[in-house]
């Protein structure tokens, strides 16, 4: 109440809706034009409408008598259109551009909330909109200039032709027969673009008069914008509760009331769904969330339902993927349906589908376009059968939407065992479909163990390769990281020595006597880790050695030090190639998120976020840029991370190395020095990693990331 005498009722007026013009006004919205002008003042030549696609053309007069019209540009644009001979037909009759023509588009397909106002007499009258469209300038006028073009040449080219001929050559005529039309092809031709064109430019125009402002005529059709009906009878539509008259005016659209459930069988909420039969229950839950752990869905089912039973029915509409029920194909696309996007049969969507569900019975990881080369589906039938059961990460694929459920393959093995028959006999018949190459069992996600099944010695063989590799490079950190405790051993720990802070070029030089030092081999060698001399070696970062007079990063008695090469680390691993300037960005937008009075917020200088790069496994690729680049300094300085552990480590240094020498490089150049230090021939897909993960193409060219100057 106390609110309410404080804001008290100043004036009360009562609305009234006008409906003479609701089903006949629209709002225009022309260019924008200098204040002072109206377009009144503009002569309107014609105007005319199509009312079933709301498009309208107007056609305005130009003031060829202004001081700022170019006259000979005018008389040019005339004569590119209609040529030198002038006629009815002609576009410009007084062979000067002296009218300009507007075509209109709409804002938006749902007008119903929006009207126009007038306030008279202290009363508001409302009249529903019909339509917005803005208009905007018409350059048809250049179509018909190249046309005309066009005609002239072939007349030229005709005109070349011997006209000693005295009869035409014969000419042979094939006469072909059209196939009957299948119910598929016509709706395909009647959902294409060339098919609502043509209906579009079939619907002809309705030529409208224009009257000012000041007309008569205008005023007396302003009168209809006021409610006609003194005795409020037209009016007994605002006679109603607050609910029902905010109903009138934003009535919900019709395809809002089309989207409504219309059957128990969308609708999720719990008192329906317990009024259906069990079956018919994990039927609907599967087919709106199409991934589910069984866990949740005996969660969502109740306590009371028995779990054998629930285990029988799950079975019959939805299949084991890594532990996790996935809905049926045939649930999703029954008999007689088809693809809303390329009209595909019901039959081959769930072939399709099925496809990328036993995909991921063999990884967590499956690549959309290798999808879609093998089921020969278009690019949108693929993203909804991914959608359904995945999540896509940058850079890698689309991943499975779920964890592995162990839990369940645990305690129920003859389910498993079950399922595993049933997907043995789907991918008999893929293979047999899809012309595929016999492929493995699932493997193990994430270390966790998996159903039993055939591994090839191939794999075998590769699966040793990268354990070899990924244990190579653990010694050869364990191995620096010993080298660097053993030489802070040697120094004596009550001496210490005062460092003063080094400039950048004499930083660089003492890290490079640092490692001149270092025991290594002086022999020539391709060993590529040698070739950077501006990096840094990853165990460089453990112990308690310090870096261009700087604690190292990463110090456990420095917690900003962890936090920031926490963040390193994580972004290195998502980006393999950053410069300086995109890191910092990047560091700024990380700042952002996180919560007032964070411990990175007492600062991190630019010199400490580079050392820290440094001692998460990453080296400066000293990229010879042009000597006219326009780069900043920060822009100029290139890391990259030199070890990830992956099978790729080797592939990323040889291009590292071959941008160290090169600011640009062609694609066959890399794909021969890769060949070249791996001493095998590399397959598209892993050049293409490799490139993708580092490198970025422009102009045929490629260059590191972040690199490439506009």
């Amino acid at each position: 109440m106390a609110n309410e005498e404080d804001d008290p009722v100043i004036q009360e007026i009562d609305v009234y809706l006008a409906k003479s013009l609701a089903e006949k006004l629209y709002l225009f919205q022309y260019p924008v034009r200098p204040a002072s002008m109206t377009y009144d003042d503009i002569p309107h030549l014609s105007a005319k409408i199509k009312p079933k696609q709301q498009k309208v053309e107007l056609e305005m007069a130009i003031d060829t008598l202004n001081p700022n019209y170019c006259r000979s540009k005018g008389e040019q644009i005339a004569l590119n259109v209609d040529g030198a001979c002038a006629d009815e037909t002609s576009t410009y009759s007084s062979k000067l551009m002296d009218k300009q023509t507007f075509c209109s588009s709409q804002t938006t397909s749902n007008t119903a909330r929006y009207a126009t106002a007038l306030y008279r007499q202290g009363e508001l009258h409302l009249t529903p909109l019909h339509g917005i469209l803005q208009l905007r300038p018409s350059f048809s006028y250049l179509d018909k200039a190249d046309a005309k073009h066009r005609e002239r040449e072939a007349a030229n080219e005709a005109g070349d032709s011997s006209q000693d001929e005295a009869e035409e050559d014969v000419k042979q005529i094939t006469v072909r027969f059209s196939r009957p039309e299948s119910e598929q092809a016509r709706q395909r031709r009647v959902q294409s673009y060339e098919f609502l064109q043509k209906k579009h430019a079939e619907e002809p125009w309705v030529h409208l008069h224009y009257y000012g402002m000041r007309d008569s005529r205008s005023e007396h059709e302003r009168q209809y914008l006021l409610c006609q009906g003194s005795s409020g009878v037209e009016n007994t539509e605002l006679v109603k509760s607050p609910s029902e008259y905010l109903m009138m005016l934003m009535p919900p659209s019709p395809e809002e009331e089309k989207d409504k459930p219309v059957a128990p069988s969308n609708v999720l909420s719990m008192a329906q769904l317990r009024t259906l039969p069990l079956a018919d229950q994990i039927k609907v839950l599967m087919k709106n969330v199409k991934v589910m752990p069984f866990a949740n869905l005996m969660s969502l089912l109740g306590p009371s339902v028995d779990s054998v039973a629930v285990l029988r029915g799950i079975q019959k509409v939805a299949m084991l993927v890594q532990g996790n029920w996935v809905v049926k194909s045939d649930i999703l696309y029954p008999k007689d349906s088809s693809s809303p996007h390329s009209g595909m049969p019901a039959e081959v969507l769930c072939r399709g589908r099925d496809f990328v569900m036993w995909k991921f019975t063999q990884s967590r990881w499956v690549v959309r376009k290798e999808v879609a080369a093998v089921t020969k589906l278009c690019a949108e039938d693929v993203k909804d059968f991914l959608e359904h059961m995945a999540v896509v990460r940058i850079n890698k694929g689309w991943e499975f939407l779920l964890p592995y459920d162990l839990e369940f393959i645990k305690k129920h093995p003859d389910v498993v065992q079950r399922q595993h028959m049933l997907w043995s006999g789907i991918q008999a018949k893929l293979e047999k479909v899809y012309n595929l190459v016999k492929e493995t069992m699932p493997k193990k996600p994430d270390g966790q163990s998996a159903p039993v099944g055939l591994v090839s010695g191939e794999q075998r063989v590769q699966t040793a390769k990268t354990k070899a590799q990924q244990n190579h490079a653990f010694l050869e950190r364990e191995l620096q990281r010993r080298k660097e405790q053993m030489r802070a051993a040697t120094v004596l720990p009550s001496v210490q020595i005062k460092e003063e802070p080094l400039s950048e070029e004499e930083a660089d030089g003492a890290e490079l006597e640092a490692e001149e030092e270092e025991p290594m081999d002086t022999a020539p060698s391709t060993c590529l880790s040698t070739k950077l001399a501006n990096g840094l070696p990853a165990g460089r970062a453990v112990g308690g050695d310090s870096l261009n007079g700087h604690p190292v990063p990463g110090c456990a008695s420095n917690p900003v030090a962890c936090e920031l090469k926490a963040f390193v680390e994580a972004t290195f691993q998502r980006q393999f190639v950053l410069t300086l300037s995109e890191l910092k960005r990047l560091f700024n937008l990380h700042l952002a998120g996180l919560p007032p009075g964070h411990i990175l917020f007492s600062g991190v200088s630019d010199r400490m976020l580079q050392d820290t790069v440094l001692a998460a496994g990453c080296k400066q690729i000293l990229v010879p840029f042009p000597p006219q680049t326009a780069a900043s300094p920060d822009e100029q300085k290139v890391f990259a991370l030199w070890e990830s552990g992956d099978m790729s480590d080797q592939h990323r240094q040889v291009l590292l190395e071959i941008f160290s020498k090169n600011y640009r490089v062609r694609r066959n150049l890399i794909q021969s020095r890769l060949t070249q230090e791996c001493g095998e021939e590399l397959s598209k897909q892993e050049v293409d990693k490799v490139l993708k993960d580092c490198c970025v193409s422009c102009g045929g060219m490629w260059y590191l990331k972040g690199t490439v100057q506009s």
